[in-house]
């Protein structure tokens, strides 16, 4: 009799992942940016077939994807090594080598948008304003290109363009609880909300004709809802509230003359269809738990790219009321059930204030009695019910994880999502302890069996909870974390910076308040051992925020484990940094298990 060893953590090592993905207007061709040969690279399928076969041999990360109006070629928007700095390429749709559409040498390009035609590209750039950006429309046929809009007192990114081309619908990020919507139309722009108005933000935005405009915001309210504005009226109109789901995001049906309307509450998503003439709502079931991208094809069809906790990223198509999947990623000779769906739980912090949490808990026969604390990035983000293989090899290796969505994570409203502003190291952190000795009160965990890991903000987390209450800790991993306030606030990407005394603080004004939230003011009482891992190229966190802390702590005679990426950023674009990163982070922890 044949039998076969238990999967091991070695299987979640294999599992690819999806980054975006964009179908041809026929339908005849789907295109997704994947790691399947152990880099991100262009991939496609010749519908209705899904045997993938490979685009391009770039090896670099791609963060947008759209065919040409007509499916002549592909549009691709890809980073160098995770530096962000994405340039505008074409690729045939048969695939190749990628051609030079809009580049510029360490500037960044996004939100690349074709006139119906396709004579027109229209795009965002920081190539002549690295502060406030500008708005280009590109003449692909006559190589001539002109400024559209002028950034102007924050950051401004396209948004969408009507069908006539005449009107186009930008934003500008003044935080990331303060968005503003313009419309420019013969010249002029129009605020689609109150410029003066209280803080609000906006979602999906779509033109449903040349004079309607469809957004989602959270205008004069808590959470996000559907509303329209009339471009000949200059009229602001709300629409629907779904019922107090906070929406987030919006495609258009123009087959159907439907809305497909996103909700991003809590921990999973929710799909609903809008019918425009009647008004009538329907909940539409989805495959998935946390809808990463949305898109409507000319004919009515759906696309989503998601992830539940225990399935990977995949792209499903909605024909009709029933969906199928357009590829099929798991984890190599790991079923489902061998891996952990999180509990969904909820604790009162110091000032009572209910946080919900995740917590993947290790099977009986694997468990080795260990918890270890998440702080997610962001900070104005959330923890959600999709797959990590991070974390589900680790609890497949005994270790249980606790992520708790702290004050300042979205999907719990405009209120809460605020808490953090101005304030990153007292409300959230102690919304932090008090889940811990929330675990131990409940008899998730003993006190003395307690690990800290996060990244980016969850890093910096990391570093100050390491600083200041290293009693509940046994090891601390801290991935591209910021350690030190000041020298973050100066090094972000210029077009970061108008927001960030909202968002951090000021330097000179809230001196003491950042001193106080700031990793490296509580060196003396980081006692524990760490294992730090940075990207060189990182341009968010950049890497001497990890020198300055590891170089204070081996000082003091700290252990201290380095782990530099010299082809990463923020992130792990490439197989073998994963998998590098994954093997040291279970080989860090494992020395402290008992």
């Amino acid at each position: 009799m044949i039998e076969f060893k238990k999967p091991g953590v070695e299987q979640f090592f294999q599992t690819y992942g999806i980054q975006t993905f964009a179908v041809r207007p026929d339908e005849k061709q789907l295109v997704f940016s994947t790691n399947l040969n152990g880099k991100y690279n262009l991939w496609g399928m010749d519908l209705p077939n899904t045997f993938p076969y490979p685009l391009t041999a770039h090896d670099q990360s791609t963060s947008e994807i759209g065919f040409e109006p007509n499916g002549k070629y592909i549009v691709a928007i890809s980073d160098e090594d995770g530096d962000e700095n994405g340039q505008i390429y074409a690729v045939p749709t048969q695939g190749g080598e990628l051609v030079d559409l809009r580049t510029a040498e360490g500037k960044r390009h996004m939100g690349t948008i074709f006139s119906e035609d396709g004579r027109y590209l229209y795009y965002s750039s920081t190539k002549d304003d690295e502060t406030f950006l500008k708005i280009y429309r590109y003449d692909i046929e006559n190589d001539e290109e002109e400024i559209i809009v002028h950034g102007d007192g924050a950051a401004t990114f396209l948004i969408d363009v009507s069908p006539d081309g005449k009107s186009v619908v930008y934003g500008k990020h003044i935080s990331n609880t303060s968005n503003l919507l313009y419309v420019q139309h013969d010249g002029k722009s129009y605020p689609l909300t109150d410029e003066e108005g209280p803080d609000h933000t906006f979602g999906g935005v779509v033109f449903t004709s040349d004079n309607d405009i469809y957004f989602t915001t959270n205008y004069g309210a808590d959470q996000g809802y559907l509303a329209k504005y009339d471009i000949k009226k200059e009229k602001f109109e709300k629409m629907n509230d779904f019922e107090g789901q906070d929406i987030s995001n919006l495609k258009y049906d123009k087959e159907n003359e439907l809305l497909y309307v996103v909700s991003h509450q809590g921990v999973v998503d929710r799909l609903f269809s809008f019918d425009l003439f009647n008004g009538v709502i329907r909940k539409v079931d989805t495959p998935c738990d946390v809808i990463e991208q949305l898109k409507v094809s000319k004919s009515g069809n759906v696309y989503i790219l998601g992830r539940s906790a225990t399935i990977p990223f995949n792209i499903y198509q909605l024909v009709g009321e029933k969906w199928s999947n357009l590829t099929n990623f798991g984890v190599p000779g790991v079923s489902q059930d061998e891996m952990s769906t999180p509990e969904i739980v909820k604790y009162p912090s110091f000032d009572g204030l209910e946080i919900e949490a995740l917590f993947f808990r290790a099977k009986p026969e694997n468990d080795n009695g260990h918890v270890i604390l998440w702080p997610h990035g962001g900070p104005q983000a959330a923890e959600r019910s999709s797959f990590r293989a991070l974390f589900q090899f680790l609890v497949h290796r005994g270790y249980s994880i606790f992520a708790p969505n702290f004050r300042g994570s979205s999907g719990y409203g405009l209120k809460y999502m605020k808490m953090v502003e101005g304030d990153w190291g007292h409300g959230p952190r102690l919304d932090n302890v008090e889940g811990l000795e929330w675990l131990i009160r409940e008899g998730y965990v003993d006190r003395d069996k307690i690990l800290l890991m996060g990244g980016s903000y969850g890093g910096y987390m990391a570093l100050l909870l390491h600083g200041r209450h290293s009693k509940y800790f046994k090891a601390v991993v801290d991935i591209f974390g910021v350690s030190n306030l000041f020298s973050f606030i100066e090094s972000v990407p210029e077009h970061w910076k108008p927001i960030m005394e909202k968002w951090v603080g000021d330097p000179v004004k809230d001196k003491v308040k950042l001193e106080e939230d700031t990793p490296i003011t509580y060196l003396d009482s980081m006692d524990k051992p760490m294992l730090v891992i940075q990207g060189a190229k990182d341009p968010r966190v950049v890497k001497a925020e990890s020198d300055q802390i590891v170089e204070a702590l081996r000082d003091k005679g700290i252990h201290v484990e380095y782990l530099v990426l010299d082809d990463e950023g923020h992130g792990f674009s490439k197989k073998e940094n994963e998998i590098k990163v994954y093997q040291k982070v279970l080989e860090f922890f494992d020395q402290f298990i008992d």
